[in-house]
């Protein structure tokens, strides 16, 4: 089989994390019998470099016209770049908002999976993790507060800025659905979150949850407040198998889920819709203090592939196939600098990249 993928590589470590999974594809390709073709695509700081926009729409046409999309990652240092001297709607992150938009991606997963060669890399205590975990956010990505109207005014000398947060019963519909789906191929387990003792949109969010719930007979749903989720991740982060929540408490609570596991570059993400479509990216930024100098950890990228070949290109064996290859060079202690322990060797970005395919 042929497949058209549009091809991402950013900013900062974007370039080379994405070059070593492509190098992994290629390896798929030659041993399972298929054609990855890539064609790249501008977003972020280098598009604003290069057209002046985060996201031109010829660069939105060509992911559209894709069988996939494998990005890198967007921005650079806060503070630092010059991309945030410019307006929000033009800062590198508008593009990666716009893009998810434009491709109609409202469903963004992400795995916390500790893996047990990295577990003395987990910040949490031994009798905290127990024989480990593994379980998936999924957020609802195109609504909330981040596309909600916004402004910033002076009102009587003062200033003052106002977010707002819409949800419409059928976003969240659709975004349950695919969350009771993904639980009934794990452990049939689902955690709605919200805030629903203080916001609205929370209170419809939970009651939609609960209708969508009827249609999944055999999912076990509960709720649990935001900033109780947020605790019990730390607490005991076994106790969950999907957590199903809207797009900024999903962005918060799927950094900190990833954080557990030790390392923010061993986690995939997929950003995925109504169709086959999807945008595939690692759960970490652009760590711009480190591009160019081979340190950057590729694995999120790699297995953040293997989501590709899941659930946009249904290759399931060919998707086990790099998660078992990631695991084999684990297993032979081979570590980037982010999950480097005592006993283990030091490689770079390029090499892990390598062994992993050579491991397909």
């Amino acid at each position: 089989m042929n497949y058209n993928i549009a091809v991402i590589p950013g900013d900062g470590i974007g370039p080379e994390i994405v070059r070593e999974a492509c190098k992994v594809l290629d390896a798929v390709g030659t041993k399972y019998g298929h054609e990855f073709k890539y064609k790249e695509v501008l977003i972020g700081g280098v598009s604003i470099d290069a057209t002046g926009v985060p996201l031109t729409e010829e660069a939105l046409n060509t992911a559209r016209e894709s069988d996939s999309v494998l990005l890198g990652a967007v921005g650079g240092k806060v503070g630092e770049s010059k991309w945030y001297e410019l307006p929000p709607n033009l800062r590198p992150e508008a593009g990666l908002l716009a893009i998810r938009k434009g491709l109609g991606l409202f469903c963004n997963l992400r795995p916390a999976l500790l893996f047990p060669q990295l577990k003395n890399a987990c910040p949490l205590k031994d009798e905290l993790i127990g024989g480990g975990f593994d379980f998936v956010v999924v957020r609802e990505l195109t609504g909330g507060v981040y596309f909600g109207e916004r402004k910033t005014m002076t009102e009587n000398g003062l200033r003052k800025a106002m977010d707002t947060m819409p949800y419409d019963e059928n976003e969240i519909r659709r975004i349950a659905r695919w969350a009771f789906a993904v639980a009934m191929k794990r452990g049939k387990r689902v955690v709605s979150v919200d805030k629903a003792n203080v916001l609205d949109t929370s209170r419809l969010w939970r009651q939609v949850v609960a209708e969508t719930a009827k249609e999944f007979p055999e999912v076990e749903l509960s709720d649990m407040l935001v900033d109780n989720c947020a605790m019990q991740i730390v607490r005991d982060p076994k106790q969950f198998d999907v957590i199903l929540t809207e797009n900024m408490f999903g962005d918060i609570l799927s950094d900190e889920a990833s954080m557990v596991t030790g390392s923010i570059g061993m986690l995939s993400s997929a950003s995925l819709g109504a169709g086959k479509l999807g945008l595939y990216e690692p759960s970490h930024g652009s760590a711009p203090d480190i591009a160019g100098q081979d340190k950057a950890n590729p694995i999120a990228t790699i297995l953040s592939a293997a989501m590709m070949l899941r659930y946009s290109f249904d290759l399931q064996k060919e998707a086990d196939a790099v998660e078992a290859a990631v695991n084999k060079v684990l297993d032979g202690g081979y570590r980037t600098v982010d999950i480097m322990s005592e006993g283990t060797t030091l490689i770079g970005t390029t090499e892990m990249g390598e062994k992993i395919a050579k491991g397909i």
